[in-house]
């Protein structure tokens, strides 16, 4: 599932925002404190109570369809979940005044839970942070000092995967390997996107289409000036698909997450900001061994792509063409408010210029265009945004798209083949960038290579043979 479909609440989201217009008195900005009022579960619908102070409540909802009785014995487990969800989800809200205290309404939470919330704040919020300048160290600090949990027991889950789908080719390339081994597997949606729900449909497997309506307050706060910006979402989605492995039966949670998500975007004032840091391997690490010891040990919580860069994701989608016509990463289709492109790309964004340029080594020149339905490398006008791409005179953009190393190596490739070197801006990169890069530095092949570093578990690393 793609962290930049849904990164900002409420402009974009894995969520929705209620229709129904709310006047707030909050002013968030003001407040002292963010409390953790309550979480219940009943009937499928999961209640997530926050507030500012001992302000009005901000009520989301998460709803799972269809949802099956809880087994006795899953209770505990589920609880636990449902609290770090609890925990977890506030991010949307916290930020909006981000108030120098923490409260968590049944008590101090035990070390390991508050070290991974104050992680995952601290990092996550990091962009945020920097855009809006900020400084969340030394504010973040959830309540320590809980009794510990005692250590979660097996459920003997099914041994079936819960695989999220973002409607881009790196969930796309997950599936598929799954499915290369037999495995039992179902495509899982956060929110109402159609192209999503298109392209789980195109895989064949069982579907399964949670919703998370935020609290309509939240529209609201910003619109009176609240802060806001880019959110940990794909730590919100883990923590929703934990409690859905639980409640459905599932014994692991597979994301489409790649090597390239842990790498930093910029670097400021010594803290490292990483648009993309719950996709990356710390926070894989963090929650994955939180769930093993206080949620199920035979639950697994991993990335099956966390070996491969992007561009080794890439080749292997390049073979995938029943999924050319549906798929995008484009994340202007992800929008709840303003326009969406014409067509599945928009072909001006970070995601649209890094896709098309990961793409281009591994598919012909006449399949791509006919892909984007334009030549993104023959236009002046794009220069500044592939120039970002590859680090040259500007920053890793704001998207989940790879390192500016590997974007490099892609041009690179490109600038060799001569179906490519009259272009616009493979002529630019030939001309005006490549003489002051080191040649050696931009093989193509070393990207290719897999990682050994990864937390796939045993019954599914056969799948990688996929990627062979």
């Amino acid at each position: 599932m793609q962290e930049c479909a849904p990164c900002s609440d409420p402009h974009v989201g894995a969520g929705t925002i209620r229709s129904d217009r709310v006047t707030t008195t909050i002013q968030p900005r003001l407040t002292q404190v963010f409390r953790f009022v309550r979480c219940s579960y009943a009937n499928g619908v999961a209640e997530l109570v926050y507030a500012f102070d001992h302000g009005e409540e901000l009520i989301e909802t998460v709803r799972f369809p269809n949802a099956p009785a809880l087994p006795a014995s899953h209770k505990a487990a589920f609880d636990r979940a449902l609290k770090l969800l609890h925990l977890i989800a506030g991010v949307s809200y916290y930020k909006a005044g981000v108030p120098p205290k923490i409260d968590v309404a049944d008590g101090p939470l035990d070390n390991a839970t508050a070290d991974l919330l104050d992680a995952l704040y601290l990092h996550g919020l990091a962009e945020f942070a920097y855009r809006n300048g900020l400084d969340l160290r030394g504010r973040v600090a959830f309540p320590h000092g809980g009794a510990a949990q005692p250590q979660a027991s097996a459920l003997n889950l099914p041994r079936r995967t819960l695989v999220p789908i973002g409607g881009g080719k790196d969930s796309l390339v997950a599936v598929e390997a799954i499915k290369s081994i037999g495995g039992e597997a179902t495509a899982v949606w956060v929110g109402n996107s159609n192209l999503i729900a298109s392209c789980a449909e195109r895989t064949g497997l069982p579907t399964l289409n949670i919703q998370r309506e935020l609290a309509p307050q939240l529209f609201d706060l910003n619109r009176i000036g609240a802060w806001n910006g880019h959110i940990p979402v794909t730590a919100v989605n883990s923590a929703i698909l934990a409690v859905a492995a639980i409640l459905y039966g599932y014994d692991s949670i597979a994301f489409a997450n790649e090597r390239s998500a842990s790498a930093a975007t910029l670097e400021y004032e010594g803290q490292l900001v990483n648009h993309q840091w719950s996709k990356g391997y710390t926070f894989e690490q963090l929650l994955g061994d939180w769930l093993h010891t206080q949620v199920a040990a035979d639950l697994d919580y991993c990335s099956l792509l966390r070996p491969y860069s992007e561009l080794a994701i890439t080749r292997t989608f390049a073979k995938l063409t029943p999924y050319f016509d549906a798929f995008s990463s484009c994340n202007r289709n992800f929008k709840i408010l303003g326009p969406k492109p014409a067509d599945r790309w928009c072909g001006q964004c970070p995601k649209c210029h890094f896709v098309f340029l990961a793409l281009a080594p591994f598919l012909s020149k006449p399949r791509l265009l006919q892909i984007f339905g334009r030549n993104l490398l023959d236009d002046d006008g794009q220069a500044a945004g592939f120039d970002a791409l590859l680090e040259y005179q500007d920053h890793k953009p704001f998207e989940c798209v790879g390192e500016g190393a590997e974007a490099r190596a892609a041009m690179y490739a490109l600038s060799q083949r001569p179906e490519w070197q009259e272009d616009a801006l493979i002529a630019r990169f030939r001309s005006e960038i490549l003489p002051q890069l080191n040649v050696a530095d931009l093989a193509l092949e070393p990207w290719l290579e897999p990682s050994a570093e990864h937390r796939i578990p045993a019954r599914l690393q056969h799948a990688l043979a996929f990627f062979a």
